[in-house]
């Protein structure tokens, strides 16, 4: 098979792994011969740095071969699709050459499980080990890594990557005993602790001056919304477990795709979009708001609400803390409130000891006044108490009707 055609085949296998963080943007392409410009080659995805960087990323899968039969996945050992396997140098070259036109930055790479995990995580190893020690490649890496692997290969991958990953997939034991038997939650949050403390002792020899070390500086993973009954909070409990004991980067959330010739256990339809964007919102309540799970969701209340975002909610539902006085309240109090985020709680605190907040200084500062009034009390702003008690208030913030249409 011409190295083209895998291309086309492999890089169409990788863009369910979310956990690069793809921008999802529609990109323009010159594939039919006219044009300049291209941003969306085969294989290309784009991608933020810790930085808010957009950095393009050949996305790849070493090979969509796969001894496992995970029944949400399109390339199953039972599924009918086209397969295909690269060798490692065919990656190191494809690489290469895309890197020396300035079409990418760097490289994330996975694989379907071909004989065992040690066997693909040695060809994956491969590829990464000759980029860095055979060509002196420097720019970004991301390694896909295989619980199942031994954690010396594991440890060898975070020695070449500049970050490496572990899907999760589904939230619970008995969410995978369902659709993924080969995988075991226990095996996979053994291999996350063991990448912690590599990573723990990668940071400490940085700390203390060690400069020539190469080492990943963090972990992520993946979970799949709306393959099964999961709840929302099946899923935040579990983010909350490894971002608290793995220091996890981040939990990437990718909503149910169905595939063709779907597992008769699979859903028929795909979850609604909404879902996995309130699940992030929710994670980023978690990561940066001082937010708990229990605060977000409740055992009466085990999913997020479509039609309003987390905070917000939360708000609804605890009326009786607001409204918070701007002048005086402490950051974490202006955290919970709707409409505020870090950069303008920071900024308030700054500009209130000069002077007393107005709403026209919330306006300078791009605050929502819409959806921030209800809950707060300036200087030339009181909110009527009687619409803070009022169900209308949650009226007043779901989205508008919209027609249904006949054809």
């Amino acid at each position: 098979m011409e190295l083209q055609s895998k291309l086309a085949i492999l890089a169409d296998a990788a863009k369910y792994d979310a956990s690069c963080a793809s921008s999802g943007a529609v990109r323009g392409d010159s594939l039919n011969g006219t044009g300049v410009g291209s941003t969306g080659g085969a294989g290309i995805c784009h991608s933020y740095a810790p930085d808010g960087r957009c950095i393009s990323l050949l996305k790849l899968l070493l090979t969509n071969s796969c001894i496992y039969d995970c029944h949400y996945c399109i390339n199953r050992r039972s599924s009918n699709v086209r397969r295909a396997a690269f060798t490692a140098e065919e990656v190191v070259k494809l690489t290469l050459d895309f890197y020396k036109r300035n079409y990418i930055e760097g490289l994330f790479l996975s694989s379907g499980i071909i004989r065992n995990a040690d066997h693909t995580m040695e060809q994956v190893i491969a590829v990464a080990r000759t980029l860095r020690e055979v060509h002196d490649f420097r720019g970004y890496i991301h390694l896909k890594t295989i619980p199942e692997a031994s954690a010396e290969l594991i440890e060898t991958a975070a020695r070449y990557a500049d970050r490496i990953s572990i899907n999760l997939e589904l939230p619970t034991q008995k969410s995978l005993d369902l659709l993924a038997p080969e995988k075991s939650l226990t095996r996979t949050r053994l291999a996350m602790g063991k990448i912690r403390h590599k990573l723990d002792e990668a940071h400490d020899r940085r700390k203390n001056g060690d400069k020539k070390l190469r080492h990943a500086t963090g972990q992520s993973t993946q979970v799949i919304v709306g393959a099964d009954a999961s709840t929302d909070a099946d899923f935040l409990a579990r983010s909350d477990d490894l971002y608290g004991n793995f220091k996890m980067r981040r939990v990437y959330y990718s909503a149910f795709s169905p595939i063709p010739e779907p597992s008769k256990i699979l859903p028929l339809k795909a979850p609604p979009l909404i879902r996995e964007h309130r699940l992030y919102q929710a994670d980023w309540l978690m990561r940066f708001y001082g937010f708990k799970t229990s605060e977000i969701l409740t055992p009466e209340m085990p999913n997020l609400d479509l039609d309003l975002d987390p905070k917000l909610a939360w708000a609804l539902r605890n009326r009786q803390d607001f409204p918070v006085d701007i002048q005086t309240a402490g950051r974490e109090i202006l955290l919970r409130v709707p409409g505020l985020g870090v950069r303008n709680a920071d900024r308030i605190i700054h500009i209130r000891r000069h002077t007393r907040i107005r709403l026209t200084d919330l306006a300078r500062l791009r605050v929502s006044l819409s959806k921030v009034q209800p809950f707060i009390i300036t200087a030339d702003h009181h909110p009527n108490s009687m619409l803070l008690d009022s169900d209308k208030l949650r009226a007043r913030f779901l989205p508008k009707p919209v027609q249904l249409e006949l054809f």
